[in-house]
């Protein structure tokens, strides 16, 4: 399916912040004559996602992401330009739009925290006008996806991070949402539940056709859920696309890491002047290689030197996102 389910054209939001010097005079000072300085969390922000989709927002902090998703779950208004999502002004807050979304928080929780979640989610049920077994099939296929046990009897404040997170999810698919912005889900998770977030996710938008927009500093969850990035710097969208198209934009070389047989470390090879020794670990040789070359010279290692493995590899996405975020530019 092609529809588009957000639009968003030229959107921008400045906030207007006070100011003053340090000192108690520039206190004083403040409290008859302030200034003010304007913000611009957002320029002009412009991009379409189709139905289905499971896009990543990304960008270094303060770049804007949080702003964008709170203007598009309509917390906040924008200064200027337009957005649909799921076919409403999202700053409009109609009932029938907010229950077509779902915002979930890696720093937020929405959970009470002395009663079980059970309890919560009965709220929420009726927060969301769920017939009663509409709500039961909802949350016992939740229940299930995310194995959540035990849990929904306990109070929340016993729960460890993940076990939390699995239920905050839940809280924000119980009414079965077109569109869920996840904005840092696995912060401050472990390694394993952080995949188990991931799968679960994977799943629901396969189960569901849920569009998903997500921002995270964790590269991993960017890779394993989102073929398309959006990538946000200083309030402006610096790209749209495939993230492995990025990567080999800004990366323009591959990694070739190789191991010579026993015996063999006086047989280092001989590189063009345009291939780069980026060091040696436990005898395994890594050299950087233009894409266009690598080739040619792995089928020249393997067939002139006496090589007992080797590997071609594309940088790591972090090294190449990094560079996006020092720079500020592609």
């Amino acid at each position: 399916m092609n529809e588009n389910i957000v639009c968003v054209e030229g959107l921008t939001k400045t906030f207007r912040v006070p100011v003053r010097e340090e000192g108690l005079g520039s206190a004083v000072k403040s409290l008859f004559q302030r200034r003010y300085e304007d913000v611009h969390a957002v320029r002009s922000v412009e991009f379409s996602i189709r139905v289905g989709e499971m896009v990543a927002f990304i960008g270094p902090n303060g770049a804007g992401k949080t702003t964008t998703l709170k203007m598009l779950a309509g917390l906040l208004h924008p200064t200027s330009g337009q957005a649909q999502v799921a076919g409403y002004v999202p700053w409009e807050r109609r009932s029938d739009f907010l229950r077509r979304i779902s915002m979930v928080l890696g720093n937020k929780s929405q959970m009470m925290w002395d009663i079980p979640p059970l309890d919560t989610f009965s709220v929420l049920a009726e927060i969301y006008h769920l017939p009663p077994a509409e709500f039961r099939r909802s949350l016992d296929e939740l229940v299930s996806l995310l194995d959540l046990g035990d849990l929904l009897k306990r109070p929340v404040r016993t729960f460890s991070l993940g076990e939390r997170m699995k239920c905050e999810l839940v809280a924000g698919l119980l009414h079965r949402p077109a569109v869920l912005f996840l904005d840092e889900p696995t912060l401050g998770l472990d390694v394993q539940m952080q995949g188990r977030l991931r799968q679960f996710v994977a799943e629901y938008n396969r189960r569901h056709g849920s569009t998903v927009i997500l921002t995270s500093h964790y590269m991993a969850d960017v890779v394993a859920l989102c073929p398309r990035v959006l990538l946000i710097h200083h309030g402006q969208l610096l790209y749209d696309g495939a993230l492995n198209r990025l990567a080999e934009q800004l990366a323009p070389f591959k990694l070739l890491r190789l191991s010579l047989v026993d015996g063999a470390a006086d047989a280092r090879p001989q590189l063009p002047g345009q291939v780069e020794w980026l060091g040696e670990e436990d005898g395994r040789l890594t050299l950087r290689v233009p894409r266009r070359e690598a080739p040619a010279l792995t089928t020249h290692l393997l067939n002139h030197y006496p090589v007992s493995d080797l590997s071609v590899e594309d940088p790591p996405i972090e090294a190449v996102i990094d560079r996006i975020y020092q720079e500020g530019a592609l």
